[in-house]
């Protein structure tokens, strides 16, 4: 966006100047520093004990570290780290500038100082702030949290869908047993069966074969029968011709003889 790209300059320059200024004559700070430190000594309870010397390597460091941040945020690089360290060496400037402890026209001065260390604060984080449209890291976090839900209750419905699949081929296996085992009885049946009603039909097949030979023979016997009959009466019907004839020639002989 070309607003970032004109404001981060706008903003940074003003922490660019004033480090430059503080790197380069660090005198005009040492006092206000001095007094930052002796403050902080009374607050903590811990004697610093620090030099002349030691001071001014504080200042001069200060100075060169805000302007290289300032520097990075004209330039883009880095402008969310570089607008957050802006606002971190902008607190001791506004404790050192603090105009709670002094009196009078000294206590004007710093009140104008403190209260441009406020703005400064509040403008730096507000630039570190400047996600650039990217999502934050609220979101991200909330976004990370709805995906690991996501992912733990696909990871359940899963292992629900394989134990019911398990329980599916489990039961479809039974059922095929099952099926296996009755054709394997049916078919049992039907070979056992099967030889039984050859056998069965083969025995009605023999008996009914002895019934019709018994059958014949009796007709054999009877036609025997039949036969003898009509033998035993043909020598009964000679008999009586036989009878009749010697009884002719006996009434014929006596014809004779008398």
């Amino acid at each position: 966006m070309l607003l970032r790209h004109v404001a981060r300059p706008m903003l940074a320059s003003w922490f660019v100047y004033d480090g430059v200024q503080t790197a380069l004559r660090p005198a005009e700070h040492v006092r206000a520093a001095r007094d930052g430190v002796e403050l902080v000594e009374r607050s903590t309870g811990v004697d610093a004990s620090l030099s002349e010397s030691q001071v001014t390597a504080l200042v001069r460091a200060h100075g060169a570290a805000t302007a290289v941040a300032g520097l990075c945020l004209a330039f883009s690089k880095a402008p969310r780290t570089a607008a957050l360290a802006l606002a971190a060496l902008s607190v001791p400037l506004a404790v050192v500038n603090q105009p709670f402890t002094s009196r009078g026209h000294e206590r004007q001065e710093r009140t104008g100082k403190f209260v441009a260390n406020l703005g400064a604060i509040g403008a730096a984080l507000i630039a570190g702030a400047d996600y650039e449209g990217r999502p934050g890291v609220s979101w991200r976090l909330a976004k990370a949290r709805h995906e690991l839900a996501l992912a733990a209750q696909a990871k359940q419905e899963a292992a629900v869908a394989g134990a019911k699949g398990a329980a599916h081929g489990v039961s479809g296996t039974a059922k095929g047993a099952a099926k296996s085992a009755k054709g394997v009885a049916k078919g049992t049946a039907k070979s056992v069966k099967a030889p039984a009603k050859g056998a069965t039909k083969s025995v009605k097949g023999t008996a009914k074969n002895l019934g019709r030979t018994a059958k014949g023979a009796t007709r054999s016997v009877k036609g025997t029968r039949r036969a003898a009959d009509g033998l035993t009466g043909a020598a009964r019907n000679a008999a009586a011709t036989a009878s009749s004839t010697l009884h002719d020639a006996g009434a014929a002989v006596r014809a004779k003889v008398a």
